[in-house]
């Protein structure tokens, strides 16, 4: 992917539909995975590559040295995905562009809890973050496992500055439940999702209503994204994500994957990242979701016997 192409999908002129075209065509013609999978279906049209897929191959278009490999987390026993990426700077450019497509921007002391991703060398939440704090992280930025006093007395001695604290689920709910005092009023909270067997799973509004709660917030953010994409979706209120301008989602039948659903409609999630033009921009997950007519969309759950995963392990 050259500067050019990045450029052009940051392009506040992105022509969606006219660049997903021309990426599909390229794939299909490039990326060996997708065009056995296209020609098994016998299909060309509302084709989108498993999600599982990652797990089973290696998943580029063209051929090419890759520079890093991303990997999931999963459980005991799951088999990793793995995404492999050419050029790690595109990665950062693409985080803090989407960032800053949802957020002011301004400098934040970015508090990262991250437990079960920090100890993990190949996670891509903990590359974003670290990504964010090298691009607008004001000093004092970092990341914490368990030690929930430091974390607190990092942000009470953060005043006047704006505070953004990300974390995975369990440890925001284990912090919020020994937190003394609210946090101040400028601080934004982005859960990213999952229990990873620490705790029972709730729902997201369960979840966001301890949050508020106990942090003295009226809102609490969410992120949506996976080890298999470039991009990330944001949830700003109400458990509603919204897809930066170069990421799209679909919806379509649970059992028929080349159905497309009417807005309104629940089914399975599909995404279209055109950040992810050296792997798969095509991509069918196994979270349910329901997508609206003003392009805002709701993760459900998972569609059943799939491997429980991240920020979809929360039913809304």
């Amino acid at each position: 992917m050259s500067k050019d192409y990045i450029h052009s999908i940051l392009s506040p002129d992105l022509d969606f539909d006219t660049m997903a075209a021309a990426v599909w065509e390229y794939q299909y013609q490039h990326n060996s995975v997708l065009h056995r999978y296209c020609n098994l279906l016998g299909l060309r049209e509302n084709v989108f590559l498993p999600i599982s897929f990652f797990k089973d191959f290696e998943i580029k278009t063209g051929t090419w040295e890759t520079e890093t490999v991303f990997e999931s987390s999963g459980t005991t026993g799951q088999i990793p995905s793995r995404h492999f990426v050419k050029d790690i700077s595109l990665y950062r450019e693409i985080g803090v562009a989407g960032f800053y497509h949802f957020f002011p921007q301004k400098k934040y002391k970015i508090l990262a809890l991250l437990p079960s991703y920090i100890e993990r060398n190949s996670a891509s939440l903990v590359r974003m973050v670290t990504d964010w704090i090298n691009a607008f992280g004001s000093p004092g930025s970092g990341f914490y496992l368990y030690n929930f006093n430091e974390l607190e007395k990092a942000i009470y001695e953060s005043e006047g500055e704006n505070i953004l604290l990300i974390g995975v689920t369990f440890a925001l709910l284990d912090f919020a439940e020994q937190l003394k005092y609210p946090l101040p009023q400028n601080t934004i909270v982005i859960e990213t999702g999952g229990m990873k067997g620490k705790r029972e799973e709730i729902t997201r509004n369960e979840l966001h209503k301890k949050l508020s709660t106990s942090f003295g917030l009226k809102q609490i953010a969410s992120e949506y994204g996976m080890t298999e994409l470039m991009s990330q979706a944001y949830s700003l209120k109400d458990g509603r994500f919204v897809c930066p301008p170069w990421m799209r989602i679909i919806v379509s039948d649970i059992h028929l994957p080349s159905k497309i659903l009417p807005y309104g409609n629940t089914g399975r999630i599909n995404i279209i990242d055109l950040a992810n033009f050296h792997s798969c921009a095509f991509l069918s997950t196994d979270d349910i979701g329901i997508l609206h007519e003003n392009g805002e969309f709701e993760v459900l759950g998972r569609i059943e016997l799939s491997e429980n995963r991240g920020c979809s392990l929360m039913y809304v």
